[in-house]
């Protein structure tokens, strides 16, 4: 989704203004584009976005909880169960690609920045309805969806000696992108049946808080690093 699209989803991300720029163009960001980003941001990135992924899937947990409709708790029962089932284990196994094996990401503890991010996820679902809760997860899911195909499209990526290659290109490739425009499609539907346009004020300001929690998450791996 860019600038421009119509939607609830777009006036969320207009609404975020710079701040969704400073997320999707991070430091962080273009260093994986050009292959520069240290390793050890990268690793530390990867162990944190493990235990993200665990509260990611309470989240989906909690909108079930949340949902007012037998197809709103299919939505995120499916959701919940590729995330434990599936997603969970291709990350294991990209970690263990990195030197991460999966006694080390037990054993690593949440940094200030995912436990930010997450407490914020829940909160804004226990607070708020499931539209609050799906809000404030989109800046991951859709996020990461329009860096990767920013970054494959961009003439100055690198792809060859790019250890960063293969993660752009699961984020830039139809599979994802076919999860992010269903996504889109399902904030989008859930808008309408929620209110979304006559409460886009509080649910902007959400969107915006979370985007701001997603890039203190790239930074967190710079300042690991010492970058």
């Amino acid at each position: 989704m860019q600038a421009g699209d119509a939607g609830f989803f777009a006036g969320l991300r207009e609404a975020a203004g710079e701040a969704w720029r400073a997320y999707v163009e991070h430091p962080f960001v273009r260093g994986l584009g050009d292959g520069s980003l240290p390793e050890a941001a990268f690793r530390h990135y990867l162990v944190q976005d493990y235990l993200f992924l665990i509260q990611f899937a309470r989240a989906y947990g909690l909108a079930a909880y949340k949902a007012d409709s037998l197809a709103e708790i299919r939505e995120a029962s499916a959701g919940l169960k590729a995330l434990v089932e599936v997603e969970m284990d291709l990350h294991r196994a990209y970690c263990a690609e990195w030197g991460l094996d999966e006694a080390v990401l037990e054993a690593v503890e949440a940094d200030g920045a995912t436990l930010a991010y997450t407490s914020y996820v829940l909160e804004r679902g226990l607070a708020g309805d499931l539209l609050d809760l799906r809000v404030a997860l989109a800046p991951c899911v859709v996020g990461y969806g329009e860096i990767g195909a920013r970054l494959a499209a961009d003439p100055a990526t690198r792809t060859d000696g790019n250890p960063y290659a293969p993660w752009i290109a699961m984020y830039a490739g139809s599979e994802y992108q076919a999860l992010v425009r269903a996504e889109v499609d399902a904030l989008e539907a859930l808008a309408a049946r929620r209110g979304g346009q006559a409460r886009l004020g509080a649910l902007a300001g959400t969107f915006r808080a979370a985007t701001r929690l997603e890039t203190a998450f790239w930074q967190a791996g710079l300042d690991a690093a010492g970058a």
